[in-house]
């Protein structure tokens, strides 16, 4: 269907005017007015346009800072009798865990046998590794009819250099 399509669906009004001139009293002249109707249609035509997607890894060098945490174990030997159990305790940056035991006697008694006292030490040391990270290219082909094949159609946005500096990419039009 063409897109511009012009249509008369009614007749024009007579408009009789007046003129100067003496020999013919009146003429009668017609008025006319044209519509325009314009009109949108989807056409198929068969193989138009394909995408194709490929995955790259493409490689990053990634510098980061790793944390590793060391804990020193020193046992403290107490040998002492207390009544209730004891609770896991914090001593600035050492952390105390009592060890219990039942020691059957005459009466049950709970002795303090020794005490773990954890230290930890935190050592931060710099750390680079090569990584891959995938990439998505999508080509956007179009089918030539009159050769019957698949034309790559030139991309309107370079991709950015630096994969690992982008969050997320937008797909525009």
């Amino acid at each position: 269907m063409a897109a511009n399509q012009k249509t008369a669906a009614f007749r024009p009004p007579r408009v009789c005017l007046p003129m100067t001139r003496p020999p013919r009293p009146e003429t009668c002249m017609p008025v006319l007015q044209e519509h325009l109707e314009v009109r949108r249609e989807v056409v198929d035509t068969g193989r138009p346009l394909r995408l194709r997607k490929e995955v790259q890894e493409v490689p990053v060098l990634v510098k980061e800072s790793l944390a590793t945490d060391t804990v020193e174990v020193q046992r403290v030997p107490i040998g002492r009798v207390v009544d209730e159990m004891p609770v896991m305790r914090h001593e600035g940056e050492v952390t105390v865990v009592p060890v219990i035991e039942e020691r059957l006697v005459t009466r049950k008694e709970l002795v303090l046998v020794e005490e773990i006292r954890l230290t930890r030490q935190r050592k931060v040391t710099p750390f680079e590794a090569e990584v891959s990270l995938r990439r998505e290219q999508v080509r956007v082909e179009r089918f030539d009819p009159g050769s019957g094949q698949w034309r790559d159609e030139p991309a309107r946005q370079e991709p950015p250099s630096d994969p690992s500096t982008q969050e997320s990419t937008t797909c525009k039009p």
